[in-house]
């Protein structure tokens, strides 16, 4: 990465210059804040647009911002479809080694409990880096329009040789460890997406956009387990890496053709400002931190599920093989589809409703996965379809919650949901994997329980129609519909937000 910044550092001004900055490969990488000040200064425009990208290819002519476009670019289906696409293959590539913990901890000798921190690296290193990328890419001046997908792919590159090590020449555990630390590093695709959708998308669409969104991101967790343990099943589990390769190239291709340039929202803000614009939201909007406190509750609860899935069916009574393993992604993958179509629901209750009702189910499915899981085959195939739908229905709510505080700032506002996100699959990783070494599956699921009844508390903390700069209380009543005007109203509330 150091190297990477290093030539950057030396070629970055011409290459910009030069129109060698292609729109589409930052989704995959990452770039720190005096990267993008720098960027900032010395990207130029020609009438308000690019028309090459990568230096030689033409920018497709409906994807060109130009100031005398008034109408907003058409959010279609298509290029809806196409987002949570690219968001599967990319966040797939954190999962990969998650149904071979087994396999990889007989190749490597090493006990389940190391093997782990694997999946344990993953979260903790999207806490080390603030993912407030979307808000960063569009504080452009005034005439440099800009998308969530606009600068340079040598994160691109770098991750396609971080996953090449992977694949053919990590021999050590510890090494393996490191370089799934790297390979999260550059993985970042929800981070801009997800708020990239939700500006782009119409106001009565915004929850079935961001519906598909999670859709994907929770679709490659699911995917990576079932490719990951067919390929390993029948090869080598080494195969899967050099796969990963090759839908990275194709997420690429894709991003080429449908990411838009986008206008610039918050001009001439820098990262710093970014960050410490981050930290207040964090502290001061009451919905905010609500939703960031259910999130985190959710993911522990949603990777402790998962984690602990591989030891349970790879154990007595099951003795499952690495395929069957990975194949329960299958299960969790039904689960996850319904999500989209539940988003039409979401976009037309009350937000608090629309979270409440996920929320009170996923504690129904871990007293299920509590009495039974070790038991009978059944109860977890009920508890894998129910969680997964259960946890999209509630991820999408709760952006919709959070994005409607603030326009503008939707990019920050994701950001410190996001570091909730993985802030809960850090705590989910290593407290489930430690309580089921030392006191069985039972004992994690009681965890996973006591996630949830967390969750509801925090929830009931504030009613459905609470002002905005409420902390604890119930106001308004109890009507579960939205109304016409109310999108209005949040829009109207948004705009008083302060940078």
């Amino acid at each position: 990465m150091c190297t990477m910044s290093s030539i950057w550092g030396l070629l970055g001004q011409p290459l910009k210059q030069w129109g060698l900055i292609p729109r589409s490969a930052l989704i995959i990488g990452i770039h720190t804040g005096s990267q993008v000040e720098k960027r900032k200064q010395s990207i130029t425009y020609e009438h308000g647009s690019r028309s090459i990208d990568f230096g030689f290819l033409p920018i497709p002519e409906h994807l060109r911002y130009t100031q005398d476009r008034n109408a907003p670019l058409r959010f279609s289906i298509t290029r809806n479809a196409a987002f949570g696409i690219c968001t599967t293959f990319v966040v797939a590539n954190l999962y990969y080694s998650q149904p071979l913990l087994i396999q990889l901890s007989l190749y490597f000798n090493v006990s389940y409990e190391e093997i782990s921190r694997c999946e344990l690296s993953l979260p903790l290193l999207e806490l080390l880096i603030p993912p407030a990328f979307a808000d960063t890419l569009n504080s452009q001046s005034a005439d440099a329009p800009t998308s969530g997908a606009c600068f340079f792919h040598d994160d691109v590159l770098m991750t396609m040789l971080i996953t090449q090590q992977l694949c053919s020449v990590t021999k050590s555990a510890h090494v393996f460890e490191g370089l799934s630390f790297v390979v999260g590093m550059t993985s970042v695709a929800p981070q801009i997406l997800t708020p990239l959708a939700a500006d782009l998308a119409p106001e009565n669409r915004r929850a079935s956009a961001i519906s598909i969104i999670f859709a994907g991101l929770l679709f490659g967790i699911l995917i990576a387990r079932v490719l990951s343990g067919i390929v390993a099943e029948f090869s080598t589990w080494r195969i899967i890496y050099y796969i990963d390769v090759g839908l990275l190239a194709a997420v690429l291709v894709i991003l080429y053709f449908v990411v838009p340039e986008y206008p610039a929202k918050n001009k001439g803000l820098t990262y710093l400002h970014i960050l410490k614009s981050m930290a207040k939201l964090a502290t001061t909007e009451p919905i905010l931190i609500q939703a960031s406190l259910i999130t985190m509750g959710s993911n522990a609860c949603y990777m402790n599920f998962w984690v602990t899935l591989t030891f349970i069916l790879g154990g007595s009574p099951y003795h499952y093989s690495t395929l069957v393993i990975g194949l329960f992604g299958l299960i969790g993958m039904s689960g996850v589809s319904m999500g989209p179509i539940l988003g039409r629901g979401i976009d037309r209750l009350v937000t608090w409703y629309a979270i409440l009702i996920p929320t009170f189910a996923m504690a129904i499915f871990w007293a299920i996965q509590t009495a039974a899981a070790g038991v009978n085959i059944s109860a977890i195939v009920i508890v894998c379809i129910g969680l997964d739908l259960c946890d999209a229905m509630q991820q999408v709510s709760l952006s919709t919650a959070v994005f409607s505080i603030s326009e503008s700032a939707r990019g920050r506002l994701n950001a410190v949901l996001i570091l909730s996100n993985f802030t809960g699959q850090f705590i989910g990783t290593a407290a489930a994997t430690k309580v089921y070494l030392e006191h069985g599956w039972r004992a994690s699921a009681v965890l996973g329980l006591a996630c949830a009844v967390f969750q509801l508390l925090i929830l009931f903390f504030r009613g459905p129609h609470c002002e905005r700069y409420t902390w604890v209380g119930f106001q308004g009543g109890w009507k579960w519909k939205k109304v016409q005007n109310e999108d209005q109203k949040e829009k109207k509330d948004s705009q008083k937000l302060e940078n």
